[in-house]
């Protein structure tokens, strides 16, 4: 099967990137990093949450961040959003587009959003009524696409079930995600194949952890299988609160290297890139968790 000629790559670090971070991120680093991003030709960038402070501290600077972000013509910033309450926030802050955020696990449905997959459904419901009668656009999210760190295996068919439900109710795309990095091609195409008989290919998008060094690969094989769309994180930043031991995302830089190679068409700048990943990483005093930033750095700071 013929790869697709051109991939569109949603970077997820400001918000997905930063939410674990142990330490105060000040939101003038967080708005550095986005404008970095959009300027390296990213076409999305995840931007924040407008969850509780209570529960994701490192995201109570939202309304901050998106008041402080110089936006560029035909790059999206959505935001996440897990109640009507973050919805009427998010909309007061200038979102144009938000994500909710369910899971294919009861029981991680419950640590995450304090609610069973049905309750979310009920939930979201009305958040993406409100987004939609307002011209906002909505993604869906869906964690545990491949396993759960409470119940182990998760099925295809309820990842597949999930996804049609939240197409259905107006996501625009869907992105499955392997919240704990345990997919293999073989498990992530059996996903794919599944959530594909509920939603169309080009509207599912990939969100692959590499906890256990599988995400360029599961890329591989969505792209195979016409997945167009995916989740990534500048310098493999990331991680999950409700998910212990789970590593980052997969690291855009390693993304865009691998897609370039295939002659896939992204409309990123892979020095910049590294560039904005070098900030963030610097910013966090630590090093990148991406094989192509250290094998940049060695090569353009030398």
């Amino acid at each position: 099967m013929s790869l697709p000629r051109k991939v569109r790559i949603v970077d997820v670090a400001p918000r997905d990137g930063l939410q674990n971070e142990p330490n105060s991120v000040p939101a003038s680093v967080k708005i550095e990093l986005i404008e970095r991003l959009q300027d390296a030709g990213l076409p999305a960038v995840e931007a924040t949450a407008f969850v509780s402070p209570k529960w994701v501290p490192q995201m109570a600077d939202h309304a901050e961040v998106m008041a402080g972000i110089r936006k560029r013509p035909g790059v999206a910033y959505p935001v996440l959003v897990p109640n009507m309450q973050g919805f009427e926030a998010a909309r007061a802050a200038g979102a144009e587009e938000i994500a909710v955020f369910g899971a294919a696990s009861e029981t991680f449905s419950m640590k995450n959003i304090n609610c069973s997959i049905a309750e979310s459904l009920e939930r979201f419901a009305p958040v993406v009524a409100a987004a939609k009668a307002r011209g906002m656009r909505v993604r869906g999210y869906i964690s545990c696409a491949a396993g759960c760190p409470y119940e182990g295996e998760v099925r295809p068919g309820a990842v597949a079930d999930l996804a049609g439900r939240l197409y259905h109710m107006g996501c625009y795309e869907v992105s499955l995600g392997d919240t704990i990095g345990v997919g293999t091609p073989k498990k992530i195409r059996a996903v794919i194949e599944a959530a594909g008989k509920k939603v169309p290919i080009g509207k599912l998008a990939g969100h692959y952890h590499d906890t256990y060094g599988q995400a360029l690969a599961n890329i591989y094989a969505s792209l195979e299988l016409g997945v167009r769309t995916f989740d990534s994180s500048v310098a493999g930043l990331g991680g999950c609160p409700y998910a212990k031991g789970a590593t980052g995302n997969v690291a855009t830089e390693d993304v865009i290297y691998m897609l370039d190679g295939l002659g896939i068409a992204t409309g990123v700048d892979l020095e910049k890139l590294f560039r904005a990943g070098e900030f963030i990483c610097r910013a966090l005093g630590r090093e990148p968790a991406s094989r192509v930033a250290r094998a940049l750095a060695a090569k353009l700071n030398s």
